[in-house]
């Protein structure tokens, strides 16, 4: 038989010790997973579900570009919070990817367009979607969301880090550099507070002649929609 004196000190090791350790335990596990899901891990399937404030401060999102529309736009499928690659799989099949993507619209540049809608592609639509392609296509992208577009894009200056030196790099500006688009005057065009950077990359392509610069009779892809559309 245990001696009162055993018992004693036991009870008060589970008074003093394991039970308020339990009790935090217990509270603390539903209140971490709560903050995570909802806040460090909430995950935006589609434009649509991003809330207007989101917009308004310009938050950053992450998440794989996992498919490439046009040369100045792709899909997102939004990977917030940790453990994405192991502990959580990115879909890669148009089925689990459907009304799982968030379409983005590159904001402050427009590049040539492909054929569409009866509209002729444009020269070098093809190099610019290319460009896009190899910048972000299955990559894992950093985006500051400016606004939603009247097609349901999300508008956004996108980041991405590419071999062999992996430093950040804005799209726009790589487009922009490579002579694969011109900045985007239409009413309502964004550029996320880095105009000065876009219209320095354009510039230097212009006097370059590089992509759509060194064409003999250049039309800008704003110019050619409103012939077709």
């Amino acid at each position: 038989m245990p001696r009162n004196e055993d018992l004693t000190w036991a009870d008060e090791v589970v008074q003093k010790i394991w039970r308020p350790t339990a009790i935090i335990v217990g509270i603390g596990l539903p209140i971490s997973y709560i903050v995570y899901t909802r806040v460090i891990g909430k995950r935006f399937p589609t434009s649509s579900h991003i809330p207007p404030e989101v917009f308004s401060r310009q938050q950053v999102i992450r998440g794989r570009a996992v498919s490439v529309g046009d040369s100045d736009n792709f899909r997102l499928y939004h990977t917030p919070g940790l453990g994405w690659g192991w502990a959580r799989k990115v879909p890669t099949t148009r089925k689990e990817l459907a009304k799982q993507t968030i379409p983005i619209r590159i904001a402050g540049v427009d590049a040539p367009e492909g054929a569409h809608f009866g509209m002729p592609a444009q020269p070098l639509s093809k190099e610019a979607k290319e460009l896009l392609t190899s910048m972000v296509l299955g990559r894992n992208v950093k985006v500051r969301l400016l606004s939603r577009d009247q097609y349901g894009r999300a508008v956004s200056m996108v980041y991405v880090r590419n071999p062999p030196f992996y430093r950040l790099k804005n799209v726009s500006e790589e487009m922009l550099k490579a002579g694969m688009a011109n900045i985007y005057t239409a009413k309502g065009a964004q550029y996320g507070k880095e105009l000065q950077t876009l219209e320095k990359a354009e510039a230097r392509a212009k006097l370059l002649k590089k992509g759509i610069w060194g064409l003999k009779d250049f039309v800008s892809p704003g110019e050619h929609k409103a012939k077709y559309l």
